[in-house]
């Protein structure tokens, strides 16, 4: 994958975000998608191998639409500034994140504000068993990737049902379950970029996995 063409693409796009500028380059747009869509091929059959529970997610079915979507972000520009897509896209379950963009890339994975019954499902999982969540949030490698859970709305008071002095109150005060990797252009551009990937991958799994035993119960 030519991460510099895509970089260049976007930089381009950034200075002329219109329907029209895009229209006369839509080569350059198939060419980088595809490129992108032809390494996340690549980086599933690799996933694959190492995850016995990773589910197939062949390129054209994780890469996201690069348009934004007007009708509910009117004051968006017309298109996106990253390429996205997602892998391990098992059904209702959080899938493993890949962003690639001139302002912010990252990867990222977790369950972003899920619904009611989701998130009921998760704390039920953390008042059974919040020790295994809270031993995988403490490893330092988890620790050195990630930091903390992705900062996002949180509870003042305990959930409805749960106490404030539950051992894992400041679990379930969280709306959101995520962790973020972020990444620089230095690191997409060096050659060893999918193998840093694989190894973001596999640091968060645990993670994922935890979550995803919750919610498909």
């Amino acid at each position: 994958m030519d991460f510099k063409n895509l970089f260049q693409f976007l930089e381009a796009l950034d200075q002329n975000n219109s329907k029209a500028w895009m229209d006369q380059n839509r080569k350059w747009y198939q060419e980088v998608r595809e490129g992108f869509i032809s390494w996340l091929d690549d980086l599933d059959v690799e996933l694959s191998h190492l995850d016995k529970e990773y589910y197939p997610t062949p390129g054209k079915k994780g890469v996201n639409r690069i348009n934004n979507n007007l009708m509910f972000h009117p004051h968006k520009p017309t298109y996106k500034d990253h390429f996205g897509a997602g892998v391990d896209k098992r059904p209702n379950t959080g899938d493993f994140y890949i962003q690639i963009g001139i302002k912010e890339s990252l990867l990222a994975g977790g369950l972003w504000r899920p619904g009611s019954k989701t998130l009921k499902n998760i704390r039920e999982a953390i008042d059974y068993d919040g020790e295994a969540l809270e031993k995988i949030l403490n490893r330092p490698a988890f620790q050195k990737t990630f930091g903390t859970l992705y900062e996002d709305e949180k509870l003042t008071n305990a959930p409805k049902g749960f106490s404030n002095d539950h051992l894992h109150i400041d679990l379930l005060r969280h709306k959101t379950f995520a962790v973020v990797h972020p990444l620089t252009k230095a690191e997409i551009l060096q050659s060893d970029f999918k193998e840093k990937v694989i190894q973001v991958y596999l640091e968060m799994l645990p993670f994922r996995r935890y979550l995803n035993r919750a919610v498909m119960v």
